[in-house]
């Protein structure tokens, strides 16, 4: 078992593997999108695959992996398949757009990964083109379906939810889970990236968003969820699946924060709201052996806050810089 110094149980690890991505989306980068990070210094899959077997070691049981958009990098089947063959691990997922779904589901579920978050904002084809500039909400259907039929579970869907933007989708998308076992979840819009258009006034609070739900539905909460964590769920009467709510602002979670976030140039990020990071590439690439980027990871842990700075007013803690797809979503 692997704890912080708050006694926090840290046992899950995102794997950022790109910061690339093929969708455009306005709340997250501007339309040029932004200058990518070489190659060179991005971690490679054996660095990526040496890191999670160390992290294993400690008693990491969950790796997830992010961008970016990890479909658009050359052989994710390869490291989703020597992941998911490493001793330890008890469960391995994805959080994408869902654009290459339908093409990679079948060949990743065989390889070994066991569920998939979707990132969809937007029911609408025509304001879904608009929000993620240029996506198709009919290929992210069809990766959906895909999902659920070679029996991923469970499948999600992650919705950001901005007032004036897509707030009025969100009985929509609660009915979504009516009639399909998907779990949909409304994530508050974050403050992150130093360029990040964050607003007040766009900003929908989740106790806001349970509230428009409960116009139209009765709420029942679940104890229970696979893959729950951060998340509050619930399931609406006679559903098949259920809805759920993360509140990272509003109703922040550190007091529970199990997470580690490693980026796709190999820094590991104790804190999202932080941009206090850990080089483990410099590590890696200078030939230090397993023991010594174990006692790092340790370190690094044991100076994970006990809350990041959008909660409190810590001088030691700067703001996160950083944008999304440079951290790992």
């Amino acid at each position: 078992m692997l704890k912080d110094r708050h006694q926090r149980l840290i046992d899950y690890l995102r794997i950022s593997v790109t910061d690339r991505c093929n969708l455009r989306c306005r709340y997250c980068m501007p339309q040029e999108g932004v200058r990518p990070i070489p190659h060179n210094e991005i971690l490679r899959y054996e660095e990526l695959i040496r890191l999670a077997r160390i992290s294993l070691s400690l008693g990491i049981r969950k790796i997830r992996l992010t961008g970016g958009e990890p479909l658009v990098r050359r052989g994710i089947e390869f490291l989703t398949r020597q992941l998911a063959s490493l001793p330890g691990i008890n469960d391995l997922s994805m959080t994408t757009n869902g654009l290459f779904l339908a093409q990679y589901a079948e060949s990743l579920h065989r390889a070994g990964l066991h569920r998939v978050n979707v990132s969809m904002d937007s029911l609408n084809p025509r304001r879904y083109r608009q929000i993620t500039r240029g996506g198709d909400l009919d290929r992210v259907w069809e990766g959906i379906r895909t999902a659920l039929k070679v029996g991923m579970h469970p499948v999600k869907i992650n919705v950001v939810v901005m007032r004036g933007f897509n707030e009025d989708e969100v009985l929509d998308f609660a009915e979504l889970s009516q009639e399909w076992p998907l779990q949909v979840r409304f994530i508050e819009w974050m403050p992150v990236g130093g360029k990040n258009s964050w607003s007040p006034k766009a900003f929908v609070p989740s106790d806001r968003i349970l509230s428009l739900i409960r116009k139209r539905f009765s709420l029942r909460p679940l104890e229970e969820a696979i893959g729950n964590g951060p998340a509050r769920i619930y399931r609406i009467e006679g559903g098949e699946g259920s809805v759920g709510v993360i509140s990272p602002v509003s109703r922040h979670f550190c007091q529970h924060c199990n997470r580690l976030r490693l980026t796709p140039d190999g820094k590991l990020r104790t804190c999202l709201f932080s941009d206090q990071e850990t080089d483990l590439k410099a590590l890696l690439r200078s030939g230090a052996g397993d023991e010594e980027i174990r006692e790092t990871i340790v370190r690094a842990i044991r100076d994970k806050p006990s809350e990041g700075p959008l909660h409190r007013n810590d001088p030691r803690l700067k703001k996160c810089a950083r944008p999304m797809n440079r951290i790992g979503g």
